[in-house]
């Protein structure tokens, strides 16, 4: 059997692991090199990026797509999509969910993995018909969750109704906490393989239990035919499986695959000098923490919440976050832990530890998927904690609350006349005051050189050298330069 690769070094790599800060930058050197690779699909972009671009380096997330195709064209490239939400967890108005797919086919990620851990299926089934409709693939994804609720064959019927809609050509299988145990995936993979048909089967698995690449191992014996990896980098840890390695298993399981593998070292290389001189932490295998069933946090939330809660002088608080999820998990219902209740859970786990008072403070999010506004819940949420959600003023305003659904014409009477989809969009999104900064900022650095002059480069490596020379100087017949260290 010949086995395809889905590239998740550009989007779910660096978002388990980088908290989704690459910059066009930091992955201009890789892209001739995974452009040529012969991957079935590069995952590229999602919202989640567009935000963390926006507002943390006022980063023009539209020109750091732009180019992130440009530099990959002749590849399908996809985007994440979620049912009912674009930027946010606030559901968003249909006419904005379709802007934004029929925009980001324009821009070139034509393909969609769609997911909706709550398995709204009716919603799912009509956004891969809108994906389909604007010239997009949908691709819908079943979302693994370790749970007293989902059996093997809440999956795999679940499973089987994706593979049957119309405009679907692969379904994908995702363990976003990396918690699926290879003695289970022996009985979910045969059962969702069974389920679907001839229809392509993805695996996409987190490494945070070291257990991926056995995964991966089972649903290729399943009749799995694509596997998503990343650069070794950017793998492991609550990161995907290395590339690497699993091309390796691929050829020693007697499979072949279009892989060239004279393009990982120097994709590799790119990767680890952008984390050096970025300071970004470089992907390492996970020792075995059995905690990690309990709390069930997603690798690609790993970094998002690490990077979150030291922003907030928080950092040294993660163990306590991890200690408390768990009872919210099963307080909520048992959600499936990914995007974006995997965020509800982890959200009401911190205010729950920072006021010492379980459900004191209920985030508008929690109180509206507790009164089944983002859809149906997989479990009752536990009595007490329902009745404290629904007791307080804030869940009696929000009782009556229905989706918003404006016409898009209606939509750009709250904005400048004349802006084009894309500024409408990050308007939509985002604040005016983010985006006007973001106007004001220019252009996206794509160039990884922090100069045209190799010299210059050198200079501040010295001066980064605390080992280093005090004192240095340069001289030309024009021109001089001295400089020298403060005692």
């Amino acid at each position: 059997m010949n086995i395809d690769f889905v590239d998740q070094t550009l989007r779910d790599g660096q978002q388990s692991l980088w908290g989704m800060r690459m910059r066009a930058f930091e992955a201009a050197p890789a892209l001739p090199h995974l452009r040529r690779a012969g991957y079935r699909t590069i995952d590229l972009t999602g919202a989640g990026m567009f935000t963390v671009l926006l507002r943390e380096y006022h980063d023009d997330p539209w020109g750091t797509l732009d180019f992130l195709v440009a530099g990959l064209g002749g590849n399908e490239l996809r985007s994440g999509l979620r049912t009912i939400s674009c930027v946010g967890f606030a559901p968003t108005p249909q006419a904005i969910l379709d802007l934004w797919i029929s925009t980001l086919i324009k821009h070139g990620a034509t393909s969609f993995w769609l997911y909706d851990c709550l398995y709204d299926m009716e919603t799912m089934r009509h956004m891969a018909e809108v994906v389909a409709k604007a010239g997009g693939q949908p691709v819908p994804a079943v979302m693994y969750g370790l749970t007293d609720v989902h059996d093997d064959a809440f999956f795999a019927e679940r499973a089987g109704q994706m593979a049957s809609w119309p405009g679907v050509e692969s379904v994908y299988v995702e363990d976003a906490a990396g918690v699926l145990k290879p003695e289970r995936a022996k009985t979910l993979l045969p059962a969702i393989r069974a389920a679907t048909g001839d229809i392509p089967l993805e695996m996409h698995a987190h490494n945070t239990t070291g257990l991926a690449q056995h995964n991966y191992i089972v649903a290729v014996e399943s009749g799995f035919q694509r596997l998503h990896t990343a650069s070794r980098p950017l793998a492991n840890g609550p990161s995907l499986p290395s590339t690497e390695m699993m091309s390796v298993i691929v050829e020693h399981l007697g499979h072949t695959h279009g892989l060239d593998t004279s393009t990982f070292a120097p994709v590799a290389a790119s990767l680890e000098e952008a984390a050096r001189i970025g300071g970004h932490p470089l992907g390492v295998p996970a020792e075995y923490d059995p905690r990690i069933y309990d709390h069930q946090l997603p690798g690609g939330m790993t970094g998002t919440l690490i990077n979150q809660l030291e922003r907030h002088g928080m950092g040294h608080r993660l163990p306590e976050v991890l200690e408390a999820i768990p009872q919210v998990r099963v307080d909520l219902g048992s959600p499936i832990m990914a995007t974006p209740f995997s965020q509800f859970v982890g959200i009401q786990a911190v205010l729950n530890i920072v006021t010492g008072k379980p459900y004191e403070i209920v985030p508008d999010e929690v109180v509206h998927y507790a009164l089944g506004h983002y859809g149906p819940l997989p479990a009752p949420i536990a009595p007490d904690v329902l009745d404290r959600i629904l007791s307080s003023p804030r869940a009696k305003q929000l009782a009556g609350w229905e989706r918003p659904d404006p016409s898009l014409s209606e939509i750009r009477k709250n904005f400048p006349s004349g802006i084009s989809d894309e500024e409408l969009l990050l308007r939509y999104m985002f604040s005016d005051e983010e985006v006007d900064q973001m106007i004001a900022k220019g252009p996206v650095r794509t160039d990884p050189r922090r100069s045209a002059n190799h010299i210059v480069d050198a200079i501040l490596d010295l001066i980064a050298d605390p080992g280093g020379s005090r004192s240095f100087a340069v001289s030309t017949p024009d021109f001089s330069l001295k400089l020298g260290k403060a005692n």
